[in-house]
C-alpha cells in the first residue's frame, strides 16, 4: 500500500501546487492549457488503444458497457457526487473551478490503465513499487496542470485512486491470474477510448459533452468476455 499512499500524496500536492498558481493565469493562458491539455488526453488515448490486439473485444465492451452505464445513469451520478463535494466546499478555494468536469476527467484518467493494474500487482505480489512509483510522478504533474486548468476538483481523484489501486494491490493474488496480459490489453483499450471521449469535452469539439461516466462499466467487461468466449469456441 506504500506505494499507492505516495501516489495519493503526489496527486494532492500537484493539485494544491496547480490551484495556486492557477488563480494567477490569466483567461488567454487557461484557454491555451486547456487546449494543450485535451491533445495530451487524446494522445493518451489512442497510445492506449493502440495496445489492443481485438478490436472487437473493444467495440462489444463499449458498446454493452456504456448501456449498462447509461441504465444506471452513472455519469450523472459522478456528477452528482461532484457537485456535492464541491457544495461543501464552496466557501473554500477548493469548492472553485469545473469542479465536476476536473474530478470525472482526473478519476477516469488516473485510475484507469496498464500502470494502475500491472503496478498494483506488482506491488501486492513482490513489493516492487517500480511501476507505482513511477507513476506518481506522472500524476504529479497531470494534476498539477488539471487543476491549474480546471480547478481543484482534480485533487478529489485521489481518492478512487486510493480505492482502485489499494483493492488491486491487497488483493493481488486473488486477482492476478484473472488479469491476464491480454485481459489488461483490452482493459487499458477500452480505457483509452474514453480518454478520447475526455479529450473531445476538454476541447470543447462537441455541444453535448460526451458522458464518459457512462462507459465505465465497459472497463471491466474484458475480464468477462475472455472466458465466455473461451467457453463459446469463438476465441
Amino acid at each position: 500500500m506504500i506505494a499507492t499512499i505516495i501516489n495519493v500524496f503526489t496527486i494532492i500536492l500537484g493539485g494544491l501546487i496547480g490551484v495556486t498558481f492557477g488563480n494567477r493565469i490569466g483567461e488567454k493562458y487557461s484557454k491555451g492549457l486547456m487546449t494543450v491539455i485535451g491533445l495530451i488526453t487524446f494522445t493518451i488515448g489512442i497510445q492506449n488503444v493502440m495496445v489492443s490486439n481485438n478490436t472487437l473485444v473493444v467495440v462489444i465492451c463499449l458498446v454493452l458497457g456504456t448501456l449498462i452505464g447509461m441504465l444506471l445513469k452513472l455519469d450523472d451520478a459522478i456528477n452528482t457526487s461532484g457537485d456535492w463535494l464541491k457544495a461543501k466546499l464552496s466557501r473554500t478555494r477548493l469548492g472553485s473551478g469545473r469542479f465536476g468536469e476536473a474530478f470525472v476527467t482526473c478519476t477516469i484518467l488516473f485510475s484507469v490503465g496498464t500502470m494502475t493494474i500491472l503496478g498494483s500487482i506488482q506491488a501486492g505480489l513482490n513489493h516492487d513499487y517500480t511501476i507505482l512509483l513511477t507513476k506518481s510522478i506522472m500524476d504529479f504533474v497531470s494534476c498539477l496542470a488539471f487543476s491549474a486548468a480546471l480547478g481543484p476538483g482534480a485533487i478529489f481523484a485521489c481518492i478512487p485512486v486510493l480505492l482502485v489501486q489499494g483493492s488491486i494491490t491487497l488483493l493481488a493474488g486473488v486477482v492476478q491470474p484473472i488479469l491476464t496480459t491480454e485481459v489488461v490489453a483490452e482493459m487499458s483499450a477500452v480505457g483509452g477510448a474514453m480518454f478520447l471521449g475526455m479529450s473531445v469535452n476538454l476541447l470543447g469539439l462537441r455541444q453535448e459533452s460526451v458522458k464518459v461516466g457512462d462507459m465505465l462499466p465497459a472497463i471491466f467487461l474484458p475480464i468477462l468476455y475472455f472466458p465466455l468466449a473461451h467457453l463459446l469456441g469463438i476465441g
